[in-house]
């Protein structure tokens, strides 16, 4: 069997490929590659092995179909040591302790029963973020973000999302995204060069550092204050059903929890909270900006809202199926933005061998999400969004070619929210378009300001900040969407009203 390694650009001496990689789109660099050497790239960094797999086709070969040794996550210096966000679910070892929290997750997201419960907390959180939008328009990214971070919240701790809230949101928020943002490639550059971890903060170019060091005590904050306040509730006995409630209550039938046990519960509790909030709301911004951008798709979905479901009520989840177009922007969304642009590393645990190259045991195996998404052989003309690609498909290739089976990952470590996230961020996408025109904002000589479509550097893919207006279609919607958030009901599509 052959043991030559998989194609990638020449190393250097000792420093590997570092220099060769961009500090800040990891992806557009992996990318470049993938044009050059195919899409199984092999590079080294001070001795660190790394395969990058850029193709759907490679992913499912390794990830999915030998999940058995691939399901292994290197350890991050970073987000471990520097940041103590620990133990996290995602990052955790392949071991005992990973399928034991994946066990937790599974019971509470896997379920349709579990999944169909969440749907009022969902309906009333979309009916929420309306009526802010319509009061504060500008805001309206905070509002996306504060509607994802409700249903996770309760989801996630029991507590519905108020007034004093916000500021705990506004917090979590805060240091979600510098977690992420301190968790750039530039960043992250310590996992695969460890010593750097021992650079002291004034030394040049170790903004990374510091940035890590103040994340780590939000983090901490994010981590133990909801945590404390289930827990006290529960004592009282007035704790609302929650994912953090049934896992305090199992662990009490068999005795006080170990530290062990509350760790574990309180790092599984707040990554719920963080990753259902981010990288959804992320999507739901996008989704915002390609309607701005692109005003043609914008009126096509509202013209099947319009026609399937009138403007006596909102739309609901009974309505998906008969809104095809809408799905359609949903995987466009999807697809040309993905919210974690090369996922999270998997290591193989042990030597492997595919289409004849050898991968080492112990590398670190990157999945370029951001490629495979736009990949100019399944999806034509990539940097376009189009929704209408996703239309005309035989039920077999839109299965093959539905982004989903990209953007939450592979395998054992496919992201477990996944039927949730998706719900969430269709039920904002199909709510907003019933109610809202998504226009251009406007400088002062009154010419229109077409947003640039750009995306931050990080480990999750943000939008850059751009300015639109939203602006209620009609006035009907306005007192029907006030009206439900004052009743605090939601009806379905046969008038069923749903508290």
């Amino acid at each position: 069997m052959s043991q030559s390694l998989p194609p990638g650009p020449w190393p250097l001496p000792l420093l590997g490929n570092a220099l060769q990689l961009s500090l800040d789109y990891l992806h557009y660099t992996f990318s470049e590659w993938s044009q050059l050497y195919g899409d199984v790239v092999y590079m080294s960094v001070l001795g660190r092995e790394v395969v990058v797999l850029s193709s759907l086709a490679a992913a499912q070969d390794l990830l999915d179909k030998r999940s058995a040794i691939y399901s292994d996550r290197p350890r991050s210096i970073l987000i471990h040591e520097l940041m103590a966000f620990s133990p996290n679910m995602p990052l955790l070892p392949y071991g005992d302790e990973w399928r034991r929290q994946r066990r937790w997750i599974q019971a509470a997201f896997l379920d349709k029963a579990k999944l169909d419960s969440y749907r009022p907390i969902q309906q009333r959180e979309v009916v929420s973020m309306l009526s802010k939008i319509l009061q504060a328009p500008e805001a309206f990214a905070s509002h996306i973000r504060r509607y994802e971070g409700g249903i996770m919240l309760e989801i996630a701790y029991g507590r519905t999302i108020t007034a004093r809230d916000d500021s705990f949101v506004q917090h979590a928020g805060q240091a979600f995204a510098q977690l992420t943002e301190a968790g750039a490639p530039s960043a992250s550059f310590v996992d695969l060069i460890p010593i750097l971890r021992y650079m002291p903060t004034w030394f040049p170019a170790t903004s990374w550092k510091r940035k890590a060091l103040e994340v780590r005590g939000l983090i901490q904050d994010v981590m133990n204050v909801p945590y404390e306040g289930t827990k006290q509730a529960l004592a009282d006995g007035t704790a609302g059903p929650s994912f953090l409630t049934t896992l305090l209550e199992e662990t009490m039938e068999q005795g006080s929890p170990t530290p062990g046990d509350e760790r574990a519960m309180k790092g599984l509790a707040s990554v719920l909270y963080a990753a259902g909030t981010d990288t959804s709301a992320t999507t739901v911004v996008t989704f915002v900006l390609a309607m701005v951008v692109h005003p043609e798709v914008c009126r096509k979905a509202q013209a099947e809202i319009d026609r399937v479901i009138g403007s006596a009520r909102l739309p609901t989840f009974a309505d998906r199926d008969s809104l095809p177009y809408v799905e359609c922007v949903l995987r466009e969304t999807f697809r040309w933005n993905v919210p974690l642009p090369i996922g999270i590393p998997h290591q193989v645990t042990r030597e492997d061998h595919y289409r004849g190259f050898r991968i080492p045991g112990k590398s670190i195996v990157i999945a370029n999400l951001w490629h495979m998404a736009r990949n100019p052989t399944i999806y034509a003309e990539p940097d376009r969004y189009w929704p209408e690609r996703h239309l005309g498909m035989d039920s077999s290739t839109l299965d093959a070619t539905d982004p989903r089976k990209i953007i939450f990952g592979f395998g054992r470590r496919i992201c477990p929210g996944r039927q949730l996230a998706d719900s969430s961020i269709w039920l904002a996408i199909a709510c907003m378009l019933a109610t809202f025109d998504f226009e251009r904002a406007r400088d002062a000589n009154g010419n229109e300001i077409i947003p640039v479509t750009e995306f931050m550097p990080g480990a999750v893919s943000h939008p850059r900040e751009f300015a639109c207006s939203l602006r209620p279609r009609t006035q009907k919607v306005v007192e029907l969407v006030y009206g439900l958030h004052a009743e605090g009901k939601f009806e379905d599509s046969k008038g069923t009203s749903i508290d």
